[in-house]
């Protein structure tokens, strides 16, 4: 009999978003609008921070985010060498440079100690990545970007929910960037969102989200009216989130604590079933109470690449979905080339990417099937 195959991840929805959909079309507004703002203040409230901009996606928020510093030309943002490439891209988008850290292979996150050392005179910016649902070590990050006056960016892409020390990730920097890709936690099919607690960036990533607007034009000079088009006082794109997005997403915010519970019993069963599995590296270092498990990701501690594509290989056969856990950026085609970087110059990423395996986490899996995902990868070791 074939087996039922089991994904990586997948959505969760019910009749909650259609209503929230059927409202909004009802209402006739589609475009960036009053289901935004509604899904922005929930958003806020999640997080603890006091300005929200959704928008089209993580790596428009990003990218939002190192304009509205005023990256340029000649500056510097340290990021960790393994995590999504957007991670990176965000400082060279606006002509800055990425320079790269090596992370710790136990949370997978930037090695603080590595920051301090990769610091120059040309550096703005530390890129602080939640990988996989876990903080970044905030409290260290921040230290050295208060000592050498450097702005943080939160890249929570995949830290919906997650706490450091008790506190929501997103407010923790200067900005905070989120995603809502359907691998994350809750989604809006694509989307994204920018967090911050500074009125200033804020009205900055609000104007370079919808073509640079500024504000209504001097009345002294002519009198508001239906003639009136508004001012546009900097380069900027149109990256708004439609509210037919938002509108699910304001079904998805309702069920986050809810589907971040049920994340972390699929996880506290994986690192339970799989402790003595002395051949693999599980998820437990770190702020582990704050962790939300966006991914659940383990590593294999001998035989490298060939041995971790055997085992995914494996688990393929018998319908489990996996995944490596993400790229050691420095190897990819765009900065190897560009910065001629070796592969060891980062050997922590280039382990991470090398032997890691996201197992599949999806909402509301069955005991059963976490019994199959355990047996059928202990059985591949």
């Amino acid at each position: 009999m074939k087996t039922t195959p089991i994904n990586i991840a997948e959505p969760s929805f019910d009749h909650t978003e259609i209503e929230m959909l059927q409202a909004c079309l009802n209402s006739k507004w589609v475009t960036q609008g009053p289901m935004t703002a509604r899904f922005e203040e929930l958003l806020a409230a999640t997080h603890g921070v006091t300005q929200v901009m959704a928008c089209t996606s993580a790596t428009s928020a990003l990218h939002l985010s190192t304009m509205a510093l005023g990256l340029g030309a000649g500056d510097e943002m340290i990021v960790p060498a393994f995590t999504w490439i957007t991670s990176a891209n965000a400082a060279e988008y606006v002509g800055a440079k990425a320079v790269f850290v090596d992370v710790d292979l136990n949370t997978f996150n930037i090695d603080p100690a590595a920051i301090e050392a990769a610091i120059t005179p040309r550096t703005r910016a530390i890129m602080a990545v939640h990988l996989f649902g876990l903080s970044a070590p905030m409290m260290e990050i921040n230290a050295i970007a208060k000592k050498h006056g450097l702005a943080v960016i939160e890249d929570a892409a995949c830290a919906i929910g997650t706490t450091y020390q008790g506190r929501p990730v997103g407010g923790l920097g200067d900005l905070g960037c989120f995603s809502f890709h359907p691998r994350k936690v809750i989604t809006t099919g694509e989307g994204g969102a920018v967090t911050t607690n500074s009125p200033e960036l804020a009205e900055k990533v609000r104007s370079l989200r919808n073509h640079g607007g500024t504000g209504p034009p001097d009345a002294a000079l002519e009198p508001h009216g239906p003639w009136t088009m508004g001012t546009f006082g900097m380069l900027g794109y149109n990256l708004r989130m439609s509210d037919i997005q938002a509108a699910v997403g304001v079904a998805q915010l309702a069920k986050l604590s809810m589907l971040l519970d049920d994340r972390k019993r699929t996880a506290s069963y994986y690192c339970e079933a799989l402790r003595d599995a002395g051949d693999i590296a599980l998820p437990l270092a770190g702020d582990v109470t704050g962790h939300t498990y966006q991914s659940f990701v383990i590593r294999v501690k001998e035989g490298g690449r060939q041995r971790r594509n055997t085992i995914m290989a494996a688990m393929a056969a018998e319908g489990l979905q996996t995944r490596p856990g993400t790229h050691a950026v420095h190897r990819l085609g765009y900065y190897r080339d560009k910065y001629m970087l070796s592969a060891e110059a980062f050997p922590n990423a280039v382990l991470a990417e090398d032997t890691t395996i996201t197992l599949p986490i999806v909402p509301f899996m069955k005991p059963a099937d976490h019994e199959r995902v355990v047996r059928t990868l202990t059985a591949a070791l």
